[in-house]
């Protein structure tokens, strides 16, 4: 596959002020991070909370700087000589608060016309109401009229996770990272979103990077494409995903397969497990 981005040993420090008198408290949320990122996969990042996954996410679409390292993006560097335009069309993120991500005072024609016009000065409004059709569309929510004028407090979780979707490929991007979209949607509701993202995988040919802390989605989704594991701010596995899961090398990966339900009983085979004096 060709690469898309490369992370290169990405380390982030972040600083917390704890009062007048007191020192700053450090915290490493990444440590030496290496990553390739190839056109049109789809990689499911797995950890716990605080493992470094979203701070991933967030360095990918440029909302935050790495303390050191190196990006590329498309055999370019990346870090440090960001075109926010190009940048923000070509690498968009979802966030898991689907109504937090939208403005509560527009509608859902405004949201999705607002992000198309910024970044296509040239189409007329005709066009740009065309395309938000063949949105709506493609992201299932139809009779598209039915939804265009609602807002955001009138649509289901699931419904508003879709517009998000619908948000982020309207600039036709190369990379999408999603960070825990079904994690505050009904469980009914996950399947359809997950099989939207794999859709618009292989209608797009859209690279997802998938953020979460549920196996089992990270499993569904990336069937056909790559797991990779965090612990304590660092990959410790990455590779096939039904490879690790049958036979996970790191203990952390043994005990995430462990904890979690997973209708395999060939993937909960392990003795008791010991991670730096946490025992599973």
């Amino acid at each position: 596959m060709e690469e898309l981005m490369r992370l290169d040993d990405i380390n982030m420090i972040f600083t917390k002020k704890i009062g007048f008198m007191s020192k700053n408290k450090t915290f490493q949320a990444l440590k030496n991070v290496n990553l390739t990122i190839n056109k049109g996969e789809i990689i499911a990042v797995v950890g716990e909370s605080g493992s470094g996954k979203t701070t991933i996410g967030r360095i990918i679409t440029g909302l935050i700087k790495p303390t050191s390292g190196e990006l590329y993006y498309e055999g370019k560097k990346f870090t440090g000589m960001i075109n926010k335009k190009v940048h923000n069309s070509n690498i968009q993120f979802i966030q898991q608060d689907s109504y937090a991500a939208l403005n509560p005072v527009k509608t859902i024609y405004q949201s999705l016309y607002a992000p198309i016009k910024t970044y296509n000065k040239r189409m007329t409004k005709a066009e740009i109401d065309e395309k938000i059709v063949d949105l709506m569309g493609l992201i299932g929510l139809i009779p598209v009229d039915r939804f265009l004028d609602k807002f955001p407090h009138q649509l289901s979780g699931g419904q508003r996770q879709r517009v998000l979707m619908a948000r982020a490929i309207s600039l036709n991007p190369k990379i999408i990272v999603a960070d825990e979209p079904v994690s505050m949607i009904d469980v009914s509701l996950r399947l359809s979103i997950l099989n939207l993202m794999n859709t618009l995988n292989k209608k797009m040919g859209v690279t997802f990077i998938y953020i979460t802390h549920d196996l089992a989605t990270a499993r569904f989704i990336a069937q056909e494409g790559r797991i990779v594991v965090m612990y304590k701010g660092e990959v410790v596995e990455t590779g096939n995903i039904e490879s690790i899961l049958k036979n996970p090398q790191h203990n952390y990966t043994k005990a995430l397969i462990r904890a979690v339900p997973i209708p395999d009983p060939t993937l909960n085979t392990f003795d008791d497990i010991e991670i730096e004096g946490e025992s599973y």
